[in-house]
């Protein structure tokens, strides 16, 4: 009987440290835009179609919900956006798509452009909120902030 109660604790903490272990490894979630294209602009906003690809270092299938996102300059928020739900499959990678809306006359400047949001990953019986920022190309940056 000693041993049976010993082999469930034992169980327990190996699936106690497996949790912990799969937690930090998602807060490691890569993020990086692959694709970006205008599909409106006006004196007050500008659209750009997005593709992100997320990589996920776990071993769990993580499913999303719909994602806001922001894009920051210098500390201030010039657009967000919204990613469409996806599922993200355990050592791999997934090509979400989603829309940004910028303000089109930003006087930030491309340096200092960051994208930064929260996604809600339900795993098993309990849901994530991993945080990511990402930080685009100089390429990038300048489209989304429409310089020339």
């Amino acid at each position: 009987m000693a041993s049976r109660k010993a082999g469930i604790v034992v169980f327990v903490i190996a699936l106690g440290l497996f949790g912990y272990y799969q937690y930090a490894s998602a807060s490691q979630i890569g993020v990086e835009v692959t694709k970006s294209s205008i599909i409106e602009e006006n004196e007050i906003e500008t659209k750009h179609n997005v593709e992100l690809k997320f990589q996920n270092p776990t071993l769990l299938i993580l499913t999303a919900g719909e994602t806001e996102f922001f894009v920051m300059s210098n500390e201030e928020m010039i657009g967000k956006g919204k990613l469409d739900s996806f599922i993200l499959p355990s050592l791999g990678d997934s090509y979400v798509k989603g829309i940004i809306v910028t303000n089109t006359n930003s006087d930030s400047e491309s340096s200092g452009v960051k994208i930064t949001g929260t996604t809600r990953y339900d795993v098993l019986l309990t849901s994530i909120d991993v945080p990511f920022v990402y930080y685009p190309t100089e390429e990038q940056a300048r489209e989304f902030i429409r310089q020339d």
